[in-house]
């Protein structure tokens, strides 16, 4: 199972319909808050997506959980975990939903950790982006025993690539 995750876009539809078009059969996409659009905009037709700190709609949730394959992965914006200090609150977070992968934006910078067991992606932005130049999306392949995660820029780009094993 694929899953295709982006955050931060910032009123930027066309950029999420660009994304969305590299991957058209990939069934679970989730867009980690302050896309500034409405929720029901048709950029986000199909996707789960969350409330971000910029985003003023209030239909957006906070969090989602949802399962992909035999992973519960979580979902959330960040902002409300204090992320930009320390994903401390994430990982408790993520751990009380029994994740097994946690997807957060709000800062701008793509990541990808594994810590006690739960995989901590963070897509990057597709709009600014922090402590790099690339514009970026995270594409996370779930494998029975490793997650593969690949990013890339919004020209569909290889930036890297990191294999994490599954317990």
């Amino acid at each position: 199972m694929q899953l295709l995750v982006m955050s931060d876009t910032h009123g930027d539809s066309h950029v999420i319909d660009k994304v969305r078009s590299f991957y058209p059969s990939i069934e679970t996409m989730i867009h980690c808050g302050d896309s500034e659009l409405p929720f029901s905009h048709v950029a986000l037709d199909g996707m789960k997506k969350v409330r971000g700190n910029c985003d003023i709609d209030k239909a957006y949730p906070d969090e989602v959980v949802l399962q992909v394959g035999d992973a519960i992965v979580f979902a959330t914006h960040g902002h409300l975990f204090n992320v930009k200090s320390s994903i401390l609150s994430l990982s408790y977070r993520a751990k009380e939903v029994d994740a097994q992968i946690a997807c957060f934006g709000h800062s701008h910078v793509l990541g990808a950790e594994m810590i006690d067991d739960v995989l901590f992606i963070n897509p990057g932005s597709l709009l600014k982006p922090r402590g790099r130049n690339e514009k970026s999306f995270a594409l996370i392949d779930i494998q029975d025993d490793y997650f593969q995660v690949d990013f890339f820029t919004d020209d569909n780009e290889c930036i890297s690539k990191h294999t994490f094993r599954r317990n």
